[in-house]
């Protein structure tokens, strides 16, 4: 009798307040101007705006956000209406970009998880959300604890439904409300779950490792296309060594890339020198990362090749389409890092000049040394082109003459035969 009394207390009191924290370390200098200032005009017009999700987190955490989020209780229509450079988009989730100067924002009206405009698959999966609703709603719809915090900039208060700061504090990456229901609504959170225990330095809760072969398995309902954009932030953003250990560790790696190797020391190589160039501030392109990933299939389908089969790089550029999405410029640039492959430890010497200018010489280089780290066979090769790179005339010579016996063979075989072929063509003429 006393539980059923409490239960219709609760009913009454209606649902709990959310904690407004004063308290939080982060100051101005980390808030971004543009999102500050489409706040302000939604607050001048009556409506209540906050800053959102990655950002409030990321600044909790001492981590500079670099996107900023906008919850806003104003229509998505009312919100276009309002900035002159500013569309809808999303047929998911329909959400407002606005942009202000090169800043873009993105400005979502709140949202609720259960209602008759969230429509779900047999699965459970979301596949169109157009439930709008309060600010307490939208708390409880969002995947992570850490992700559903709000900040308002005009109290200076972070509000917090769900227990995100405690979850901060303890470095805690937890689904809000059931994880197997969260994940059926969509798979994708998953990946999200890794990308932020390897950003923040935060565990995954055990019911969500529990749940990753079920998920990894319901990752082939996902747009190819959107998986593709799921691995530029997975790998692109600094961690790509950290996350690519914890996917290695569960089905999640050969979800997204069936047929490599996920032991490969190449492959860890070059998430660490991806690591290490962004850092550095030198360029990076998705393709090179592709090339190495897809590398082994490549491989074995180059050597078991018969004269009536595909070209190999495109069969292996082709069977990874229905998994994650290769754009077409990235599946050139890792078709020609691999085709120059071979070119590198032949040293043709008759095109050794032109091959140092190709345009993919530096990649294909930096490919090849990165697998003479854990293949010996191809280290002395990569040392003999990091010296010839770098050489006068003279030496270059002397690393010339330093080639296998028979490559130079091979290169005078040619000669003569192209000498006598071309004597034959001119005595006919004759």
């Amino acid at each position: 009798m006393k539980q059923v009394l409490n239960f219709f207390r609760r009913k009454q009191a209606g649902p709990p307040a959310p904690r407004r924290i004063r308290d939080h370390h982060f100051g101005p200098d980390v808030l971004d101007a543009s999102a500050l200032k489409v706040i302000e005009v939604l607050n001048t017009n009556g409506f209540q705006a906050y800053l959102v999700g990655g950002c409030v987190r990321d600044a909790l955490c001492a981590v500079k956000p670099k996107d900023f989020d906008v919850a806003t209780d104003a229509p998505l229509e009312t919100v276009s209406k309002l900035f002159r450079r500013s569309r809808i988009v999303g047929r998911r989730f329909p959400i407002v970009h606005v942009r202000l100067g090169r800043d873009l924002i993105e400005v979502s009206t709140f949202r609720q998880s259960i209602s008759d405009k969230v429509v779900h698959d047999d699965r459970g999966m979301i596949l169109r959300d157009s439930a709008f609703g309060t600010l307490q709603e939208d708390a409880f719809r969002r995947d992570f604890t850490v992700n559903a915090l709000y900040y308002d900039p005009s109290s200076r208060e972070i509000i917090d439904f769900v227990g995100g700061v405690d979850d901060i504090k303890a470095k805690k990456i937890r689904f809000i409300g059931d994880t197997k229901t969260r994940l059926a609504e969509d798979p994708v959170r998953i990946l999200r779950a890794v990308r932020f225990s390897a950003k923040l330095g935060f565990s995954i809760s055990a019911d969500i490792m529990s749940s990753v072969k079920t998920a990894a398995k319901r990752l082939e309902a996902i747009p190819p296309a959107r998986l593709f954009d799921e691995f530029l932030k997975l790998f692109l953003s600094g961690y790509a060594e950290t996350v690519w250990r914890q996917l290695r560790e569960t089905p999640l790696a050969n979800a997204l890339f069936p047929s490599c190797a996920p032991s490969s020391p190449l492959i860890l190589a070059a998430m660490r020198n991806t690591d290490d160039r962004i850092l550095n501030g030198a360029s990076i392109t998705p393709g090179f990362l592709v090339a190495v990933l897809l590398w082994d299939d490549f491989n074995a389908r180059n050597d078991s090749r018969e004269p009536e089969d595909d070209d190999p790089a495109f069969a292996t550029l082709k069977s990874q389409q229905s998994y994650v999405a290769i754009p077409r410029r990235f599946g050139t640039f890792a078709r020609e890092v691999w085709t120059i492959q071979e070119r590198l430890l032949k040293r043709n010497v008759r095109s050794l000049d032109r091959l140092v200018t190709h345009k993919r010489f530096r990649a294909g280089y930096d490919f090849l040394c990165l697998q003479a780290e854990s293949d010996e066979s191809v280290r002395a090769c990569a040392d003999w082109w990091s010296e010839f790179q770098n050489a006068d005339d003279s030496k270059r010579e002397t690393l010339i003459a330093q080639l296998p016996k028979t490559s130079r063979k091979r290169n005078r075989g040619r000669n003569k035969r192209r000498a006598a072929t071309q004597s034959s063509a001119s005595t006919s003429t004759g």
